[in-house]
């Protein structure tokens, strides 16, 4: 059986948000994948995302639990888990890297769901985010990225994810909008100034959580904006309490941005400036990129190695992805020679290859490429400059999409998912 995913479409954008949703995903297949699975909301549209232009996925189970069949477990598992066609999982790569920038996680029941991507899944969610990729979750989305709950005593919990590892503590407020207030230096100012008062009114809110700040207290964590619950009648004092909040663990990680309410459905006002803000300083707290390794002078170096390899400095490449290399330029060479090189029946492929002294080098930002529309390539550079040359290989190839009852299927090139295998050789 194939692996189903469900792709929303980008709406009614400008040019210019076209265009910036091509940029956005330099380095990634695409921008943002959209986990309403089993236990949370079915909802395939996410309004900031048309809002910023980027380019989402979504992966949909029936609206109801008891509407769920055997394909909706099994079709979470591939999609997340990995299976025949894509050994990986919808985040990843072949080599562990991020294929989205972004994941987020809609409300529902937190545990539950966690259950139902298995330890496999929610594995590879932790190495998205280990990795590079960020994340955002509302309401259940908030408690899963969490390591465990706060009530009479700390209950931690397999099925989270701990990708923030705090403890988050439920508000004890049922389908009540509160108001939120940004701090002062919230990085979310950056981004939208709220109207001036930074405050955003009646942000509906549904048995969220909010950040407990009194015992196991990651170090690095951000408060980004507090509960505002003046004038309600509450059974737990969450005034001020943190309700939006975000956590880094380290230049090579993504930013996490867990969230108590539910700002995301919002398509107008500053509840969607909101949401937007959030989505931003997500994407902002990318991963840096990183080297594969060091070219070494006629030294050709094999990149053929499968993800259940765990070899990722020689594994494959993924569709849209870019590997970067190195190569340690003497004083006064005359002459650097580049050659890519297609293997095992994979010259029908389109690879770029690109270089640029001294940083990461990519299509649009580049000192020298090939882009011709064929696997093999050979980039002469006469008289370069010494020092650190950086070469990247890009597979610009590609899988194709359908919508089916469940969505939007991989078709066409199902076979990139797994990776596609090259050499690379320099010579000076």
């Amino acid at each position: 059986m194939k692996t189903i995913r469900i792709l929303i479409p980008i709406l009614l954008l400008t040019a210019s948000a076209r265009l910036q949703a091509q940029q956005n995903a330099k380095g990634y297949y695409k921008d943002i994948f959209i986990d309403g699975g089993m236990r949370v909301s079915s909802r395939a549209d996410l309004p900031s995302a048309r809002v910023l232009g980027m380019q989402t996925e979504v992966f949909l189970s029936a609206k109801k639990s008891k509407d769920y069949s055997a394909a909706d477990t099994l079709l979470q598992e591939q999609c997340f888990g990995g299976s025949a066609i894509d050994e990986n999982g919808v985040l990843l790569y072949p080599d562990g890297e991020p294929r989205f920038r972004m994941l987020y996680v809609h409300g529902g029941l937190a545990a539950s769901h966690g259950k139902t991507l298995g330890e496999r899944g929610r594995e590879n969610v932790r190495q998205f985010v280990r990795n590079g990729g960020s994340y955002v979750g509302s309401c259940a989305g908030c408690f899963i990225a969490s390591s465990g709950v706060k009530n009479d005593t700390i209950r931690l919990r397999d099925e989270y994810l701990g990708i923030w590892p705090g403890l988050c503590r439920g508000t004890s407020l049922s389908d009540t909008p509160t108001g939120i207030s940004i701090d002062k230096k919230s990085p979310l100012l950056k981004y939208a100034d709220f109207g001036g008062d930074r405050f955003v009114d009646s942000v509906y809110h549904n048995n969220g959580a909010y950040a407990y700040t009194k015992e196991m207290w990651p170090q690095g964590t951000e408060i980004l904006a507090r509960y505002d619950t003046k004038g309600l009648t509450v059974k737990r004092n969450i005034q001020g309490e943190p309700a939006i909040w975000a956590y880094k663990a380290d230049s090579q990680s993504g930013r996490v941005i867990p969230c108590g309410s539910h700002p995301e459905n919002m398509k107008t006002g500053e509840r969607l400036d909101l949401m937007c803000a959030m989505v931003k300083y997500a994407l902002a707290g990318n991963g840096s990129p990183t080297l594969k390794g060091e070219l070494k002078n006629g030294e050709e170096r094999v990149m053929d190695r499968h993800t259940h390899d765990n070899n990722p400095a020689y594994t494959r490449i993924g569709d849209k992805q870019y590997h970067h290399f190195v190569v340690d330029v003497p004083p006064k060479t005359k002459e650097v020679s580049i050659v890519l090189r297609s293997l095992m029946g994979y010259e029908d492929v389109v690879m770029y290859l690109c270089a640029r002294h001294g940083d990461f080098a990519f299509v649009d930002d580049s000192d020298y490429k090939q882009v011709s529309l064929d696997a093999n390539k050979r980039l002469t550079i006469k008289n370069p400059k010494a020092g650190k040359l950086y070469v990247s290989v890009h597979l610009a190839t590609t899988v194709d999409t359908v919508m089916t009852a469940y969505g939007t299927q991989y078709t066409g090139r199902t076979d990139v998912l797994n990776g596609v295998p090259y050499a690379i050789k320099v010579e000076y």
